[in-house]
């Protein structure tokens, strides 16, 4: 089921490719992908190019993929060590109808409205929470030009 399932997905990137994302299989085989989103216009993201590790275990698409940042990120719901990522959507609410490329809009909407209640980097988050806006997007941007930019 998941591999006809990611085939299909494969087969639709590669005919309407979206052009903030690149989606791209890890070998030969469809469990594992690559893929590399544009960091949003208007956020201190902007510019970058950020790499993310997929999986898909044998019950996708009836379980949620499992998405980290292989690029380092300043962003209060990615794990800076790890590249973890706490999005609602991988966790409780994922739905069989969303795709990879969802998944890949869905991490692009998280940089532009980061969810500083849920911070797997408390430093990220508690920038926001206190309201300083300016620290937190210096940060974020010199982590982006630092890691995300060629």
């Amino acid at each position: 089921m998941a591999r006809n399932r990611l085939n299909k997905e494969w087969q639709e990137v590669k005919r309407n490719p979206d052009p903030d994302i690149q989606l791209e299989l890890a070998g030969d085989s469809f469990e594992q992908w690559h893929a590399t989103i544009k960091g949003p216009q208007d956020s201190p993201y902007e510019g970058g190019h950020f790499k993310l590790d997929i999986a898909c275990t044998a019950n996708y698409p009836y379980a949620a993929p499992q998405v980290s940042f292989a690029t380092k990120i300043f962003h209060p719901n990615v794990n800076y060590n790890t590249g973890e990522l706490c999005l609602d959507i991988l966790k409780t609410d994922w739905s069989p109808a969303w795709t990879l490329q969802y998944v890949c809009r869905a991490v692009i909407a998280l940089l532009r409205d980061p969810n500083p209640d849920s911070p797997l980097n408390c430093d990220a988050g508690n920038l926001l929470r206190s309201g300083d806006l300016r620290g937190f997007q210096s940060m974020a941007r010199m982590y982006t030009v630092e890691h995300a930019m060629t």
